[in-house]
């Protein structure tokens, strides 16, 4: 698969499926950033962290994400998990976007 970039992608576009992917994720287990970024460029993505870490931050500010920071390997990392708000909504959003796919292919 291409990776797919701002260069290819509408820059609202890519940041919603930013968005979508980091909030399901969060909701299956704790993460730290970076973690996400690798993720979605095996998917292929290229999402750099000045687009990441503003969507984690709205996330926190919506409640949907909660953050803590661990020591991994002498390094202070943030760790982000969905709260229950965020779980459902996480839900919610990947059952009406499965729905209209269905629809539109």
């Amino acid at each position: 698969m291409p990776i797919l970039s701002p260069d290819m992608i509408d820059r609202e576009f890519l940041r919603g499926f930013v968005k979508i992917y980091t909030l399901w994720r969060v909701s299956k287990s704790e993460v730290y950033g970076v973690k996400i970024i690798e993720e979605m460029r095996d998917l292929g993505f290229r999402v750099s962290p000045g687009t990441l870490y503003p969507i984690l931050h709205t996330l926190l500010e919506e409640k949907d994400v909660t953050m803590t920071r661990q020591v991994v390997k002498g390094k202070v990392r943030k760790f982000y998990r969905a709260t229950p708000k965020g779980r459902k909504e996480a839900k919610e959003v990947i059952e009406r976007l499965s729905f209209l796919l269905r629809r539109i292919r």
